[in-house]
C-alpha cells in the first residue's frame, strides 16, 4: 500500500481499491468527512481557551491570596492619661493601596476621638488625616496624632481597641497598649 502521501482526498489509494480510514487511536472509523478540520479547530480552540481559563483562574486565585491589605495598623500606644479622660494615641499606618483618609475613630474605652495637630508649638485640630498612597503615616508626638477625651480610666499595663475608619478602606481596628510615661512605658514607640 502506498504511504500516506500518496493518498488522493477521496480517501481511495492510487490503485482504486478502498482505503481502510482510522480514527485518531488507529480503530477503524466511519471515513473521511468534510467536517473533520473543522471539528479538529474547534477542539484546538476549545482546548486553548480551557487552558488560557485555567491560567486566568489561577493567577487570579495567586494575586487575592498574595494581595496585603490596603490599610495595615500597628505598633498603636496610648499613654496613660495624666488629666483623668483626657490622652492621646499613637500608631503607624501602611498604605498598600491608592490614597485614602482617616476621617474618623473610636475606643473600645469610650469617649470622642478627634484627630490633632501639633506645628510650631500650636495644637490644632483636623478634620482628616489624610493618608498617600503607598506610603507610611505615622501618628506620633509633636506631629499628627488621636485625642482621646471623656474615656473611661485608663491603666498602664491594660489594652484597648482603636477603631479607625477610612474613606476607602473602611474600619480597621488595632490593639493599642496603654503604657505609663512616667516608668518609660512608651520609649518603645519612639525609638
Amino acid at each position: 500500500m502506498p504511504g500516506p502521501d500518496l493518498l488522493p482526498e477521496t480517501g481511495r489509494p492510487a490503485g482504486g481499491t478502498p482505503a481502510r480510514v482510522t480514527s485518531g487511536c488507529g480503530t477503524p472509523g466511519p471515513g473521511p468527512s468534510r467536517r473533520a478540520p473543522a471539528r479538529r479547530a474547534g477542539r484546538a480552540a476549545g482546548a486553548a481557551c480551557l487552558i488560557g481559563l485555567a491560567a486566568a483562574g489561577l493567577t487570579g486565585c495567586y494575586a487575592k491570596a498574595s494581595a496585603a491589605p490596603a490599610i495595615e495598623l500597628s505598633t498603636a500606644v496610648v499613654p496613660q492619661p495624666s488629666v483623668p479622660g483626657k490622652t492621646v494615641a499613637f500608631l503607624v499606618i501602611r498604605n498598600n493601596g491608592g490614597p485614602d483618609r482617616l476621617i474618623s475613630a473610636r475606643t473600645s474605652a469610650g469617649g470622642r476621638v478627634t484627630f490633632g495637630a501639633k506645628g510650631n508649638s500650636v495644637r490644632h485640630t483636623l478634620p482628616a488625616i489624610s493618608i498617600p498612597g503607598h506610603n507610611i503615616v505615622r501618628l506620633a508626638p509633636n506631629t499628627v496624632h488621636l485625642l482621646i477625651t471623656g474615656a473611661r480610666p485608663m491603666h498602664g499595663g491594660k489594652e484597648i481597641t482603636l477603631t479607625l475608619v477610612f474613606a476607602h478602606a473602611g474600619a480597621i481596628s488595632v490593639i493599642a497598649q496603654i503604657t505609663n510615661p512616667e516608668t518609660g512605658g512608651s520609649s518603645y514607640f519612639l525609638n
